[in-house]
């Protein structure tokens, strides 16, 4: 196993994490999370810390240990600090503007594209070509991201798109005669 899978999870102050037969849950000021138990990690709770080990001697354990270790471990910053991505959009004319839950975008298309935020993840504009994301849940906080970005992809001649803030997109060379 890992040196970061043998590590253990430190809970702070103010989160509570109860651990069932089938399910972890992690509650703090962010919200509420909740995992699957795996029958292949073995979880203990003692003094302020969770720790994860292999039920038993199979790799298959042993990689499932640390991964729940660091799902763990993403729902407890989750739920005391949050997640965030920001987004990027390059082009003339391109903007984006959050409403409520509500997200429109304006990225070059004959019509404006509208997302619906799911419970939990809220959109903010800084500036009108700047989008950031945020959430409790990493995992849903990164698709909402990638499903944002997969509206109009940096394009590679002239990077026009909605990009991640800290994407570098390589620029080609256009075709010559």
């Amino acid at each position: 196993m890992s040196r970061i899978g043998k590590m253990p999870v430190s809970v702070p102050a103010g989160v509570d994490v109860s651990l069932k037969a089938d399910q972890i849950s992690v509650k703090g000021t962010g919200g509420t999370l909740n995992l699957s138990q795996n029958a292949l990690v073995k979880v203990t709770s003692e003094g302020g810390k969770l720790s994860f080990a292999p039920a038993n001697d199979s790799r298959a354990a042993d990689a499932m240990a640390g991964t729940m270790r660091q799902l763990v471990n993403n729902m407890v910053v989750g739920v005391t600090a949050g997640f965030e991505k920001k987004l990027t959009l390059i082009g003339v004319g391109y903007k984006a503007q959050a409403q409520g839950a509500k997200l429109n975008l304006t990225v070059g298309y004959s019509h404006p594209v509208n997302m619906d935020m799911p419970a939990g993840i809220t959109v903010a504009t800084p500036t009108p070509t700047e989008v950031v994301v945020k959430g409790a849940d990493r995992q849903r906080v990164g698709q909402i991201a990638a499903e944002i970005r997969a509206v109009r992809p940096p394009e590679p001649y002239k990077g026009k798109g909605i990009r991640y803030a800290d994407e570098k997109v390589t620029i080609k060379e256009t075709k010559k005669k």
